[in-house]
This record gives C-alpha cells, sequence and structure tokens, in this order.
C-alpha cells in the first residue's frame, strides 16, 4: 500500500510548465518532491503538502523521489478538460481529458474511420533515453520532417515529468507530444496506441512517430514481467495499421548487470514473444566484435528468423546529439560512458529515415 506524509516545502528548486521540483521538510528530514502544478495547482516555499514517500520508503531507483498529492494550502485545484475521457480510472487521481478519438473532440471527424497511417515509419523504443538519438538523427538526416513522440503509459504517467522531451520540444526536436493510455499530459491525449498512431498521421500531420514509455521502465528479472514488452505490441500496431514499424536494440557493453549486457533481454522478449508481426531491426555496425556479439545474441534468440535484421553505419548519431547540444544519460551513464547504446538507437533512425513522409 502507498505511503504518505505532511510536509513543509522550503525550497522551490526548478520550475516549467506543468511541473515543480522542491524540496520538501518532512519531520527533520529534507526530502526532493515533485508536483504536477495541472493537477494539484500552483506550490509555493512554506506551503503545507501532503507527499506520496512511497519510491524513497522502498529504495527504488526508478521514481525513486516524493510526489505532491496535495496542497494544503488550497481548498480546490484543477480545471475540467471538456471532454469526458478519465485517464488513472477508478482512483482518487483520476484525470479527465479532451482525448483526439473523442466526439466532443474537434479532431473527432478525422478519427472516426481512420485505420490507416500511410507507410509512416514507426520507431517503437523500448526505454525513453532512445528518444534523442532517434529524433536527432532523423532531423538532422530530413530538418523538414516532422516528428510526433507517442508516450505510452509503460512507466512515468505525466508527460511533465520528462525533462527530455520538455528539452527535445524546445529544440524543435519533437513536433507534437501525443500521450497514449493512462499517460497524460500532450498535445494531444488519445485512448490508445493504435488511436495515437493515427493521431499522429492524421492530426498531427506526422512524417514520423518516434514511440516509447515515460522514464521508469519496470523490470522483475524475468523473461516477460517487464514494461519493455510494450515495443513489441507497438511495433505490431504499428504494421497492422500499414506503417513501417522499427525496432532500435537495446544495447549496452557499459552494462554491468548480465541480463542487460550486450543486447538486453527485454529487447530479445518483445522482439521474440511481443511483436507478432515482421519489423525491421535496425543494429550499428560496432568495433572490435561487438557488431558480432549483437548479431549473434539476435540470432540466438530467434529474432533473425522472425525479424529483418539491418546493420547499418550509424556512426553520425553522435555527431547528431552534438549538433542539438544534447546529452542523454541512460541508467545513469553518459554517451561517452555507453555509445553502443545511443548508435543503436540512432540506427533507427537511419532506418526510419529512408520513408518519412513530408
Amino acid at each position: 500500500m502507498p505511503r504518505f506524509a505532511t510536509g513543509v516545502v522550503s525550497q522551490v528548486l526548478a520550475e516549467r510548465d506543468g511541473v515543480v521540483r522542491l524540496i520538501v521538510r518532512v519531520g527533520e528530514t529534507d526530502r526532493r518532491a515533485t508536483g504536477f502544478t495541472k493537477v494539484i495547482g500552483s506550490v509555493a516555499e512554506g506551503d503545507r503538502v501532503v507527499v506520496n514517500t512511497t519510491a524513497v520508503d522502498l529504495d527504488l531507483g526508478s521514481g525513486g523521489e516524493d510526489f505532491v498529492v496535495w496542497n494544503l494550502e488550497r481548498t480546490e485545484a484543477g480545471e475540467l478538460s471538456g471532454g469526458h475521457i478519465l485517464k488513472l480510472r477508478y482512483t482518487p487521481w483520476q484525470i479527465d481529458t479532451l482525448v483526439a478519438e473523442a466526439p466532443e473532440s474537434p479532431h473527432h471527424a478525422a478519427l472516426a474511420s481512420a485505420s490507416d497511417i500511410d507507410g509512416m515509419p514507426v520507431v517503437a523504443c523500448g526505454v525513453h533515453s532512445q528518444v534523442p538519438a532517434v529524433a536527432a538523427v532523423l532531423k538532422c538526416r530530413n530538418p523538414d520532417v516532422s516528428i510526433a513522440y507517442l508516450m505510452t503509459d509503460g512507466a512515468a504517467l505525466p508527460l511533465a515529468h520528462s525533462d527530455l522531451v520538455a528539452g527535445l520540444k524546445d529544440k524543435g526536436l519533437i513536433d507534437v507530444a501525443i500521450t497514449c493510455g493512462h499517460a497524460f499530459g500532450g498535445d494531444l491525449e488519445c485512448v490508445n496506441v493504435f488511436s495515437g498512431l493515427a493521431a499522429a498521421r492524421h492530426v498531427g500531420g506526422a512524417g514520423v512517430a518516434i514511440v516509447a514509455m515515460g522514464p521508469g521502465i519496470v523490470g522483475t528479472e524475468t523473461v516477460l514481467g517487464h514494461t519493455g514488452m510494450e515495443q513489441g505490441q507497438t511495433l505490431s500496431a504499428a504494421a497492422s495499421l500499414g506503417g513501417r514499424p522499427v525496432a532500435p536494440v537495446r544495447i549496452s557493453f557499459a552494462e554491468a548487470r548480465e541480463r542487460h549486457r550486450v543486447v538486453s533481454h527485454h529487447s530479445l522478449s518483445a522482439l521474440r514473444y511481443g511483436a507478432l508481426a515482421r519489423c525491421t531491426v535496425a543494429v550499428p555496425r560496432l568495433p572490435g566484435g561487438r557488431e558480432a556479439e549483437v548479431l549473434e545474441r539476435l540470432a540466438g534468440a530467434g529474432i533473425t528468423d522472425r525479424h529483418d535484421v539491418r546493420v547499418v553505419d550509424a556512426g553520425e548519431t553522435l555527431d547528431a546529439l552534438a549538433h542539438f547540444g544534447l546529452q542523454p544519460m541512460t541508467m545513469g551513464r553518459s554517451v561517452a560512458d555507453d555509445p553502443a547504446f545511443h548508435l543503436a538507437a540512432g540506427a533507427a533512425g537511419v532506418v526510419a529515415s529512408e520513408g518519412v513522409h513530408t
């Protein structure tokens, strides 16, 4: 069950649209906390707030901070969206959204019978930190391409929680952000990935879509018990809608955990069990025999038989990230610490760029 505490905001660390980062003093302890201001309203120093302390109390790395549930200085907060679809349904935190598909939406007519995305490339990422390299490569190759980012509900649910997406939008690397399932806060809200892809193409005018969960993938050290499985489901959705599904592989030679070294078991399971449609699996050229190790892992898991594995030169990825001033991290590691991870994501951008719509 969740744990809660009451404290006083002692410092506002940072604030941008939809989110505020705080220090909250609970008893004799200062704790970092995040508040989503479009849900709870504004927060200021000296305010008494209720925080959810569960993740920190469990000593979790993912989601390891407190979250403001309510500002006790307020008697009410929030405005109704004009839509009738609830996300986080049947919980005390349920949020009304004006989803793009709904009859009350101005986009309903465009989506009412939409069931095809016109061959649009769809890059289905396994983790959030793959998004920057994919987007940077795509924009460097074709500055005019419109990129939609679809955030699923496999990890963090508020889009505002992602500093990465906020930065990519500020730099013009993401043209429209769409939140699917129970994720919320995008430029467009959608009920699921299928309708989200249709909205990306027919409402957002996207030439390519990047789909990934928000920060904080869930794992259990089992073959199937992780939210990375959604990568395979997204690839299948893209194929069923007439898109061109592309999968970056989660590669790392810096990872200490054996299950995530070379090729993460999350990628292998998603591509083997989750991706029912044939898709293109992008692999970067790597030096020193590492490329062969990756291909051996893919073949051993049956991925080479089930999908089209393409090895591409993705060396431009590092230049693309530098061009846009991006320094993405993955599991606390920089690009310099783990270049293969980012080259693998960039390889998917290379493959997707070959068929983008403008």
